[in-house]
């Protein structure tokens, strides 16, 4: 009995520390979250994203689907893109696009070497500098950046909307056409795709080279890759691991423990009769059953989904079931 009263005992503790250093990271990750900004707007002063559309823009996103229509900042299904991540691709490689073009007359997969690395260089720099002020809670982008992003907008807006040039992307993400039927839904959405895509390339207020989201996703163009830190503590927590179940190992090795009990002679359940009540509860079994069933059936046409994008072995189950 004393064992088992000190096994209990390091369980409580156990579980005490653990909530409390989770709790103290969920506020450390509450008070350096990524600031929601009240407008983008370029130096030239267009805006391109207006007051509350990033707030919209995540609830059109919910209402599409959200987290079962692909994922933002990897919390999602992983048929449709990681957006956060799609999106933060797609601006960096159209800003070197209209860099190409201004500033050497051709595309980037045209220019030389040394042009290209130039300007490599330069959307690092770009896209990684914080320009959001706090005071005004205003981002602002450069004419070119801003350019960028209002062509991976529109992207976006044909993408949910219905847009016939992007049926077949449409079709590997598992999406229907239309998904987003309102027009104020269709315009918001990019806003919200686009803070999440710069909140995870942004540097940190004094920091260099760390995002918000601690440089995910991963997107060495932009220079998101995994900080010295991250690796660190990914080693230490391992160690730690290897570490606690080593003295767990040793504990339960040297602790005396109460010897186990006498079985019964016989298995007791062989001789059970049931009650009334246990075969009342039949009906319920036979639900979970029905239900565990319809569940597993869901799973197989969702994974389907993946393989097939709209149909189920050729039927166009996406008609039925979206």
């Amino acid at each position: 009995m004393q064992a088992t009263r000190k096994l209990w005992t390091w369980l409580a503790v156990i579980c005490v520390l653990s909530f409390a250093v989770l709790g103290w990271v969920g506020t450390e990750i509450y008070l350096t979250a990524p600031p929601i900004p009240k407008q983008v707007i370029s130096t030239q002063g267009a805006v391109l994203f207006s007051e509350g559309q990033v707030q919209r823009g995540q609830e059109a996103w919910l209402s599409a689907g959200g987290q079962q229509l692909g994922s933002v900042w990897g919390h999602g299904s992983y048929v449709a893109p990681d957006w956060s991540a799609d999106w933060l691709h797609r601006e960096a490689l159209a800003l070197r696009t209209v860099w190409a073009q201004r500033d050497f007359g051709k595309p980037f997969e045209q220019l030389g070497v040394g042009q290209q690395a130039e300007l490599n260089a330069r959307l690092k720099s770009e896209m990684r500098r914080n320009t959001y002020d706090a005071a005004t809670g205003t981002i602002t982008l450069s004419p070119e950046r801003a350019e960028a992003v209002q062509q991976v907008a529109k992207h976006y807006t044909g993408l949910f909307g219905d847009d016939a040039s992007l049926d077949k992307l449409r079709e590997q993400y598992a999406m229907n056409a239309g998904s987003l039927p309102d027009p104020a839904d269709l315009q918001a959405l990019p806003a919200f795709i686009f803070w999440s895509a710069w909140s995870a390339a942004t540097d940190r207020p004094g920091e260099t080279d760390l995002s918000y989201t601690s440089n995910w996703p991963h997107d060495a163009l932009v220079d998101n890759t995994p900080t010295a830190g991250a690796g660190i503590w990914s080693i230490a927590s391992v160690i730690f691991m290897i570490a606690a179940i080593a003295g767990m190992i040793f504990y339960h090795s040297t602790a005396k423990e109460e010897g186990d009990p006498t079985p019964p002679k016989a298995d007791p359940l062989f001789d059970l009769k049931p009650t009334p009540s246990m075969k009342a509860t039949r009906k319920y079994f036979y639900v979970v059953i029905g239900l565990i069933l319809a569940q597993v059936g869901m799973g197989v046409i969702t994974a389907h989904y993946a393989v097939e994008g709209h149909t189920f072995f050729g039927f166009p189950l996406a008609q039925i079931l979206p």
